[in-house]
């Protein structure tokens, strides 16, 4: 009876790994296309996806601060442009009126 039992059990494990390799099979079976995983014949049906092309200088918010660095075309308009070159206008503070002392005793 015990023996069956060990049979029985035996053949289950052996049964559910014959039918677990013929259910999904060998990927890498050598002698099929030499120890490659390839893929199914559907990948025929699937549209290919669309990446655009990579720009000529990928940083391109630093090119266009490098091309114009003052800023010219991301001024509001009908602002005029700094000059080019020349310095900021000093204006001269007034010197300080001279300040009287009142008489003392008063």
């Amino acid at each position: 009876m015990k023996l069956f039992r060990v049979i029985g059990i035996k053949a289950g494990v052996l049964g559910s790994f014959a039918t677990a390799s013929l259910l999904t099979g060998c990927q890498s079976y050598p002698a099929g296309a030499g120890g490659m995983t390839l893929p199914s014949g559907h990948y025929l049906k699937h549209f290919p996806q669309y990446f655009p092309p990579d720009p000529d200088f990928p940083l391109q918010q630093e090119l266009n601060s490098m091309q114009d660095p003052e800023g010219q075309t991301r001024r509001a308009p009908g602002v005029a442009p700094a000059p080019v070159g020349a310095p900021p206008a000093v204006v001269p503070q007034p010197a300080p009126a001279a300040v009287v002392n009142p008489a003392p005793g008063r």
